[in-house]
């Protein structure tokens, strides 16, 4: 773009939120002209920011000034700076933007600013997670960083995304040496050069094994003795669980019980199993195997090893999730299936998650199930139309939204807890503690020895029904 004296123009930016990151963002484009970008103005909906002056330019109305403005202004681009707003906020402001047919970008929410600070190369396109809207987790790092100081951390599936991202997290301490156990060669690898790169100085250990094999397993904690384990390897794929229950049996279950075990025996101080809100009320093979995995914790009351259950639901970009899947499907030309118009999944970023879990870790004291706030359940077909808008294409008119059923094992909404389930408040608000369910330890063991010996469907599901009261087997059929 350039004027008539063939001087580039600078392209006209309208800025979203006049607080701290509105304030920060005029500021770094007025301190960087290489970039070329003129502020017309702000927007805010405090009415009492109306007319303020922020480093010389005006706010110039609210958000349902932004059509007019941009027309008024010949607005080029639109900057939203409102990294702690809702996800219904951000989501109605974003529906104002498109609605202008200006390009609008936004500043990540604060955990993704390290410092605290914006930089113009922060500023990006709008991601999925943005329409989530999460409030900031703040970890205690004065708390976290002697707990996890010169200690030995092992963790299953530490090339998934939770495990991989609870591994570049914990690589961030000053922890003695970190063992990744994984059976996916490929993400192993690349996992291994990412941490190397962004931790030189990390003592990283990546050992590729199928943690079924018990005997491995032992000379792995006999030779590390960890301090710390992080379970994430799990089989979580709820309809291909229903065809295959006797693996969801072994993977889930089963192993769940030798690394306990294992962990007992080398004297670990802490094992924490990452569950799933598919764990309560079950209506699912995958779901039940993972609640049955959270009363296993019950068998070690008197081991020296605390073992500590998270709770949490979806996360948005984890390996199998929708998100994925929508945007391969929006990328094909369509349609997007959904199982039915009214499913509803709670959902939180990966990193969110993750800081979460490492907080319960330090919290956990033993036998305690952490429930993760995950806020207010969010629609699927909500979720599929804003990602196909993002795509710059309309639902419904490019991109057919296909309503395929209920897949078996699913449920419309899932829940955090059981009905027996108390929440009690933790010091950090969104981490919470379940009241644990009082078991029968030798019906427990009688029912896991009848596990290991079946693989008929009939006998799995039946065992489960006497384990989990609430275990309620779907009758959805595959459409």
């Amino acid at each position: 773009m350039t004027n008539k004296q063939g001087e580039k123009r600078k392209k006209r930016v309208l800025v979203v939120g006049a607080g701290v990151a509105g304030e920060m963002v005029v500021a770094e484009i007025l301190n960087h002209p290489e970039i070329n970008q003129e502020i017309v103005g702000l927007v805010d909906d405090d009415l009492k920011k109306l007319g303020k002056i922020v480093y010389g330019k005006v706010v110039l109305g609210t958000s349902d000034d932004i059509h007019k403005i941009c027309l008024e202004e010949k607005v080029e681009e639109i900057l939203m700076a409102i990294p702690s707003a809702k996800g219904k906020t951000i989501r109605k402001i974003i529906e104002k933007c498109k609605k202008t047919k200006v390009d609008f970008k936004i500043v990540p929410g604060i955990y993704e600013i390290i410092t605290g600070d914006v930089y113009i190369n922060q500023i990006r396109e709008v991601l999925p997670a943005d329409l989530l809207g999460r409030e900031t987790v703040k970890i205690n790092f004065n708390e976290i960083l002697p707990f996890l100081e010169n200690k030995r951390i092992l963790v299953t599936g530490g090339a998934g995304s939770i495990g991989g991202e609870l591994c570049k997290q914990i690589a961030r301490f000053n922890i003695e040496r970190l063992i990744i156990l994984d059976n996916n060669e490929n993400n192993l690898y690349f996992k291994e050069i990412d941490l190397l790169k962004d931790n030189p100085h990390l003592n990283l250990e990546t050992i590729i094994v199928n943690i079924r094999e018990y005997q491995k397993i032992e000379k792995i904690f006999q030779k590390f003795l960890p301090h710390l384990i992080f379970h994430a390897a799990a089989y979580k794929h709820v309809p291909l669980m229903e065809r295959y229950p006797e693996e969801a049996v072994k993977n889930n279950i089963l192993v769940t019980k030798n690394l306990m075990e294992v962990a007992h025996k080398y004297k670990a101080e802490k094992f924490i199993l990452i569950s799933t809100d598919k764990a309560v009320n079950p209506t699912s093979i995958m779901g039940a195997t993972k609640r049955v995995a959270e009363l296993l914790r019950q068998l070690f009351v008197k081991s020296e090893t605390k073992f500590i259950v998270v709770r949490f639901g979806n996360v948005l970009g984890s390996d199998g999730s929708v998100v994925p899947l929508f945007k391969k499907q929006i990328l094909q030309g369509g349609p997007v299936t959904i199982t039915h118009p009214e499913v509803k999944r709670y959902f939180m970023t990966i990193p969110e998650a993750v800081s979460l879990i490492i907080q319960a870790t330090f919290l956990g004291k033993g036998g305690e199930v952490f429930a993760l706030d995950m806020g207010e359940q969010i629609k699927i077909t909500d979720l599929a139309k804003e990602l196909i808008t993002l795509s710059g294409l309309i639902p419904q008119e490019d991109i057919e939204i296909k309503f395929i059923g209920l897949r078996p094992g699913e449920k419309l909404f899932e829940e955090l807890l059981t009905e027996k389930e108390n929440l009690k408040v933790t010091k950090y608000e969104k981490i919470m503690i379940a009241s644990p369910d009082k078991i029968k330890i030798e019906e427990l063991k009688q029912s896991l020895a009848a596990l290991e010996k079946t693989s008929q469907k009939e006998d799995i599901i039946k065992i489960f029904k006497e384990i989990l009261p609430n275990y309620s087997p779907s009758n959805n059929q595959q459409f």
